[in-house]
């Protein structure tokens, strides 16, 4: 299963091996890759909106509150993200250019996606233990962005003719 194959190799990241072998996975399963990533952390959200929330006049049907968190929960989350492992992979090329690699935006962007597996599940865990703010998760994203400028110099040089 490819799911398991990224997410082993997404928790090897930054040694050259897992670069490279994420390297050569297509974008499309990266992108399905990243969704049961945020759907397995929106779980606490959604345990607790299943759990505890009523509607106007009392209990609102199940069916609606699956709704409404999608709507208004996950799908949130995801273009935040996703926008987020953007911006990284963006300022990843400022890096690159100013460290003569040859990356292009696109591996950027994949390594990038990888490197949030930790903070993820991370924030996940805690978010089961105690109830965090959805904010928070930014500050976990200092950590994709640092691993994203070690691995950049863990790629060969340009060559030069």
């Amino acid at each position: 299963m490819n799911f398991i194959k990224i997410l082993k190799e997404s928790l090897f990241l930054p040694q050259k091996k897992a670069m490279f072998q994420i390297n050569r996975i297509e974008m499309d399963k990266i992108m399905i890759y990243l969704f049961i990533l945020f759907t397995i952390a929106s779980l606490p959200e959604l345990m607790f909106r299943l759990t505890n929330w009523t509607g106007l006049g009392g209990e609102m049907n199940i069916i609606f509150q699956l709704i409404y968190f999608f709507m208004f929960y996950y799908l949130i989350l995801a273009i935040l993200l996703l926008g987020v492992i953007s911006l990284i992979a963006y300022l990843g090329r400022g890096v690159v250019h100013l460290a003569n690699r040859k990356l292009s935006y696109g591996t950027l962007w994949k390594l990038t996606a990888c490197s949030i597996t930790i903070p993820t599940a991370v924030f996940t865990l805690t978010s089961f233990i105690w109830p965090i703010p959805d904010w928070f998760l930014g500050i976990f994203f200092i950590y994709p962005l640092l691993l994203l400028i070690r691995m950049v110099f863990l790629y060969p040089q340009k060559r030069t003719r």
